[in-house]
């Protein structure tokens, strides 16, 4: 899969689940530029100055959880490719979150072949 020019925002508290998932991508395709932030207030700020064509998101993040990062997004842009990266246990949050406007989920631990279908879905 070609990812050139695509900005991928990776948006969770831990830098190894940022790194794995960029790892998953860079497996699935070449080319991407990505964008990391370490809690929601963080991915809002980044995703107001680099407009990324697809974020994900974890939930359970500080400063800003993933669904308030959501509705952030959301204001900058209704038009928004969020993907929520949730663990077992975080079943209301994550409705609240697709609620919010985030269009897809995906569970963790990540699968490559489940990041390859929400890229090919949400990457037009």
């Amino acid at each position: 899969m070609d990812l050139s020019n695509k900005k991928i925002l990776i948006s969770d508290d831990s830098i190894l689940a940022r790194k794995q998932l960029k790892d998953i991508i860079n497996s699935i395709g070449e080319g991407a530029e990505f964008i990391d932030a370490a809690n929601g207030q963080e991915a809002i700020d980044k995703y107001k100055e680099s407009t990324p064509d697809i974020t994900f998101l974890d939930i359970v993040m500080p400063v800003k959880d993933g669904i308030e990062a959501v509705k952030g997004i959301m204001e900058i842009n209704k038009d928004a490719q969020i993907i929520i990266v949730s663990s077992v246990g975080t079943q209301s949050q994550l409705k609240d979150a697709l609620e919010a406007g985030a269009k897809d989920f995906i569970q963790k631990p990540i699968e490559a072949s489940h990041v390859e279908t929400l890229l090919q879905t949400h990457l037009r």
